[in-house]
C-alpha cells in the first residue's frame, strides 16, 4: 500500500515578509526516471497555514534543482528547513511527437515550438467546447466540456 506521490521538503529554512512569489530550493535534481514527469502540489497542511504552493509539471527531462513556488497572503511566513509542503505525484508522459531536447541549464518555461491549439474569450455565459481527441492508434474521443468553472481553480483531469 505505497503512496501515490512523493514528499518534496525545503532545503533551507526561509522567511518570507511579502506577498510575491517565491521559489523555495529543495536539493532534490532532475532528471526523473525515463519517459515520467511529474505534477508539482502543495500539502494541504501548508495550505492550512497561509502558505500556497503554486502547481507546476516537471517535465521528465528537467536537470536543475527541483523548486518549489510559493506565495502567502498573510505575510510574514517562517519556513523552516526540511518542512514537507509540497508533492511529486508522478505520471508516465505521452505527448505525440515530443520534442526530446534537454533542457540544459533552462529552467521554468517550454522547449520547442509555442503552440496555441484553441483560444476563446470568455464571456458572461459559460461557453461549452467539443474537442475530438484522437490517439496513436487513430482511435477518436470526443469530450465536450465548459470552459469556465466561474473560480480561479487548477483542473486537472
Amino acid at each position: 500500500r505505497g503512496s501515490a506521490w512523493v514528499d518534496l521538503v525545503t532545503s533551507t529554512s526561509t522567511h518570507i515578509t511579502d506577498t510575491k512569489i517565491h521559489l523555495l530550493p529543495t536539493g532534490v535534481f532532475g532528471p526523473l526516471e525515463q519517459g515520467y514527469s511529474a505534477l508539482l502540489l502543495g500539502h494541504s497542511s501548508a495550505t492550512l497555514q497561509g502558505l500556497f504552493v503554486l502547481p507546476g509539471v516537471i517535465d521528465s527531462n528537467h536537470t536543475r534543482e527541483i523548486q518549489i513556488v510559493v506565495r502567502t497572503s498573510a505575510p510574514p511566513c517562517f519556513i523552516t528547513k526540511g518542512s514537507r509542503i509540497a508533492q511529486l505525484i508522478y505520471f508516465k508522459a505521452f505527448v505525440p511527437q515530443a520534442n526530446q531536447q534537454d533542457r540544459g541549464t533552462g529552467g521554468f518555461g517550454s522547449t520547442g515550438q509555442p503552440l496555441i491549439a484553441w483560444t476563446q474569450t470568455i464571456m458572461g455565459s459559460r461557453p461549452m467546447l467539443t474537442c475530438m481527441l484522437i490517439n496513436p492508434t487513430g482511435q477518436c474521443v470526443n469530450l465536450t466540456a465548459i470552459l469556465d468553472t466561474g473560480a480561479d481553480i487548477s483542473i486537472i483531469s
